[in-house]
């Protein structure tokens, strides 16, 4: 029996719109922050937009805001056509578009302020993290309610990426985001050094494979058939692509960490994994490229499946790049240069990026019921926003050799040929310059398309409940051969499946863990290690809370350039009391694990007051702030107790004369800075940080 029933395009359109404008404020912070690079001055003067407050913005803008509602705007989209059915409920549907957006918009406020959990693609304070995992169950309840009442027994191809993707971002947002709240602003992450690291790149690294990668994978063999009235290439290299990337994927994520401190074991299996993802990742790139067969000439002309051929292709690079630099020969150079940032932004950039435009152009006329506006605006956004990745892609990977290069390079005498960091920065600033006019072209290319979008629905009327029809129970065929009728009985069975593939992800991610955690030889201890004084505690918060993370790692690596440049290399038992970590993934400033006993207090305050007067070309801002801002000591107390809590062995009752002690300390500071005629007072915040940088590295002593 046929039924009547109407698509939610209402839904589609709201989170359409939100990407655009979500993607051009992502956009423009990352072209501040770029220009910031250039010329500190452009953080207008205000502690609320330096690059070290804003840089997580703008990362947490596009991946959660941009990436997020283009994801969102195409499961709504498709997961309706392709069940045949209406969303579950038009409440929950609203819950999560305004739910979502208001997230959005309280990180949007806070990570300027400073509330900041530090852990990257991850900042946000733990109340926005409820509030996430709240939201993100009702994404399911409505993706799943849907699957269970829908029409056609066969769940498509696109529809398993979507169910991976929902118990993945799950389980991976709730492992990362175990804290101990002090305040509504402050939380401590319950792992310490090591194991924190761990957990924040199995994160990270599946962060970018679930959220940027797979949704997008599963859009992709909706979209782009639809646009080129062709089939999917493959469907059994659709579940060979599908089964092995979920699978491969979540394993990867110690290839952040070659070379650190975390165990040898640990970084192999990351390497070995990494490797082995290329197979399923060019799997999808192949399927969806050939799936375009024999619509050559459409591509020629139309370009919306331009930008689909160019976003898989960049797919194609990013993911063949990823592996290179998972080598520990390759790595030993690129990590912590522009190099990874190049490569984060190949697919950013073009792979999520291209594709969202690209369903933006073929989604909008068609639920507004009309033509796209124009077709060479269209085309000129392509080429300028092609035209925008090199010019942003291609400086940074020279720029990555550059400082990779440079930092390694030792004279005939064997002594290093660029001992003063600032050397290797003052090289790459023109590559940083090509980079901002790359993002602005880029940045010009949405924009233009904005104007053709809202051209467009003007033109045209929104079909908000598209009418349809759809027989009751539709049975389908079942194709020949064993695995694919094990496979197509599997696609019948929805819960059975999301299950499985939990499975799968849990796999990996339990092997690399779970010895980290309950195998002490894996963290040794180090006796003279001591926990953070009160003051360098509240130090180590002001130093997160300015985002110093952005661009100074922790973390020497035991390679003889570094041992040279900044002392011996970084210990596993060093960071047992690290909540978090603070290791880093980028050098825009020399790593700070041997701060401690450097230079001078005074130089230190000078450093922060005027970087130029220290350091002659600095492109870090001042930071004059901190020199008139009290140190808010109201929530020592707490602090000392939360850490306590997490295993940091504060004696019983010490939270009682900590700030005591703390006063002490900052008065012993304050009397040295005034034998160098800097007079502060002992209660501002440069006292604590200058107390923090001092303490760095300091607990180990080698000959």
């Amino acid at each position: 029996m046929t039924e009547k029933f109407h698509y939610d395009n209402k839904i589609v359109r709201n989170f359409a719109i939100a990407t655009i404008v979500w993607g051009i404020v992502g956009m423009t912070v990352g072209l501040l922050i770029a220009m910031q690079l250039i010329k500190p001055a452009l953080n207008l003067g205000s502690q609320y937009t330096t690059f070290g407050r804003i840089r997580p913005l703008h990362t947490n803008a596009v991946i959660f805001a941009f990436v997020g509602n283009a994801i969102f705007m195409g499961v709504y989209y498709s997961l309706q056509r392709l069940l045949k059915a209406r969303m579950f409920s038009d409440v929950l549907s609203k819950i999560h578009f305004w739910g979502w957006q208001l997230i959005i918009v309280a990180t949007a406020i806070t990570l300027p302020l400073g509330f900041t959990t530090s852990h990257e693609y991850a900042e946000m304070e733990w109340p926005i993290d409820i509030a996430i995992t709240v939201i993100w169950v009702a994404f399911g309840v409505n993706m799943f309610g849907t699957i269970i009442k829908r029409r056609e027994k066969h769940m498509y191809v696109a529809i398993w990426f979507y169910i991976a993707t929902f118990v993945t971002v799950a389980v991976l947002h709730i492992v990362n985001s175990i804290q101990l709240p002090i305040s509504a602003f402050k939380s401590y992450y319950l792992y310490a050094g090591v194991q924190d690291a761990l957990v924040q790149w199995w994160y990270g690294h599946n962060a970018v494979a679930f959220f940027l990668t797979t949704p997008y994978l599963g859009m992709m063999y909706y979209f782009l058939p639809k646009m080129a009235n062709r089939p999917v290439y493959s469907y059994k290299l659709s579940i060979l692509h599908f089964w092995s990337l979920i699978f491969i994927y979540i394993w990867a994520g110690p290839h952040h960490l070659l070379y650190t401190s975390l165990p040898g074991w640990a970084q192999s299996l990351g390497v070995a994994f990494s490797i082995m993802l290329i197979a399923p990742s060019w799997g999808g790139m192949i399927n969806g490229l050939l799936t375009l067969r024999g619509a050559w000439d459409k591509v020629r002309d139309d370009p919306k499946l331009k930008f689909m051929v160019v976003g898989l292709t960049a797919y194609g690079m990013a993911t063949f790049e990823g592996p290179l630099l998972a080598l520990k020969q390759i790595n030993a150079i690129a990590h912590y240069t522009d190099w990874i940032v190049a490569h984060v932004h190949v697919g950013a950039l073009g792979w999520n990026g291209f594709l969202t435009f690209g369903i933006l152009y073929w989604l909008i006329p068609r639920i507004y019921n009309t033509e796209l506006y124009s077709k060479k605006l269209a085309s000129f956004h392509f080429w300028i926003g092609t035209l925008g990745i090199i010019f942003y892609a291609v400086p940074l990977y020279f720029a990555g050799f550059t400082q990779g290069l440079m930092w390694k390079e030792f004279t005939p005498e064997g002594v290093l040929k660029y001992p003063n960091f600032l050397e290797t920065v003052l090289q790459i600033i023109p590559m940083y310059m090509l980079r901002a006019i790359g993002g602005a072209m880029y940045l010009t290319g949405v924009i233009v398309m904005t104007y053709n979008l809202i051209k467009t629905m003007k033109a045209g009327q929104l079909v908000a409940d598209e009418p349809a029809e759809a027989q009751a129970l539709q049975e389908d065929y079942v194709p020949q051969g064993a695995e694919k009728k094990f496979h197509r009985m599997l696609e019948r069975k929805p819960m059975v499946f999301m299950i499985l593939s939990l499975v799968v992800i849990l796999i990996g991610g339990m092997i690399e863990m779970m010895p980290t955690f309950t195998v002490k030889s894996n963290i040794p201890t180090i006796s003279s290690v001591k926990p953070y004084s009160p003051l360098e505690l509240q130090g180590r918060d002001v130093y997160i809370r300015e985002g110093c993370v952005s661009c100074h790692s922790q973390m020497i690596r035991p390679f003889r350039s570094e041992t040279e440049r900044y002392g011996e290399y970084s210990k596993a038992g060093e960071f047992v009391y690290d909540h978090p970590f603070l290791w880093g993934s980028k050098r825009t400033g020399p790593d700070l694990q041997r701060e401690g006993g450097k230079y001078g207090n005074a130089w230190h305050y000078n450093h922060m007051l005027d970087p130029e007067t220290m350091s002659p070309g600095s492109i870090m801002p001042p930071y004059e702030w901190l020199i008139t801002q009290k140190l808010d000591t109201t929530t020592t107390r707490s602090k000392i107790n939360a850490m306590r809590t997490l295993g940091v062995p504060y004696a019983l009752g010490y939270e009682n004369k900590a700030n005591a002690d703390l006063d002490e300390q900052a008065r012993i500071i304050a009397a040295d800075l005034k034998q160098n005629n800097i007079k502060v007072k002992s209660d501002k915040e440069i006292i604590a940080l200058i107390a923090y940088l001092q303490r760095l590295g300091t607990d180990i002593k080698v000959k």
